[in-house]
C-alpha cells in the first residue's frame, strides 16, 4: 500500500450541509475500494488564485489515506464526474512527504485540542 494524499475543490456555491455529502461520498469510495483514510482536512472557503469555470472562491479539502494504487484511478474518475468538483490533484507521499504529513496532523491535533 503507498500514501497518497488528494486536495480536491469543490463549486462555492454548494451549502454546508452538501459539502459535507461530497467528501463523505468521497471518503466512502475510497473505503469501499479497501483504503484506509488517516486524515482528512476541511479547508473551508478560501479565495482561488485565478477563476476556474468563472468562479473565483472554492471549498478546499484534503484527504490523507493509503491504499493499492488502482483505487486512484477509480477516485480521480470520481471526481471527473462529479459537477461539483472544480479542481484535484492526488500526490504519492515519498518518505519524507510522509515525515512531514505526520508532524503536521499532530500540529492540527494539538491546536484542536487547545
Amino acid at each position: 500500500m503507498n500514501q497518497y494524499e488528494t486536495v480536491f475543490i469543490l463549486t462555492p456555491v454548494l451549502s454546508d450541509e452538501q459539502m459535507k455529502e461530497t467528501v463523505a461520498k468521497f471518503k466512502n469510495l475510497l473505503t469501499d475500494k479497501g483504503a484506509e483514510i488517516l486524515n482528512e482536512e476541511t479547508w473551508g472557503l478560501k479565495k482561488m488564485a485565478y477563476p476556474i469555470q468563472k468562479k473565483s472562491t472554492g471549498f478546499y479539502c484534503l484527504i490523507e489515506f493509503k491504499a493499492e494504487p488502482n483505487v486512484i484511478n477509480t477516485l480521480e474518475t470520481g471526481f471527473r464526474r462529479d459537477e461539483k468538483v472544480i479542481r484535484f490533484m492526488t500526490v504519492k507521499l515519498d518518505k519524507y512527504a510522509v515525515l512531514y504529513a505526520e508532524k503536521r496532523r499532530n500540529k492540527y491535533a494539538k491546536k484542536e485540542e487547545a
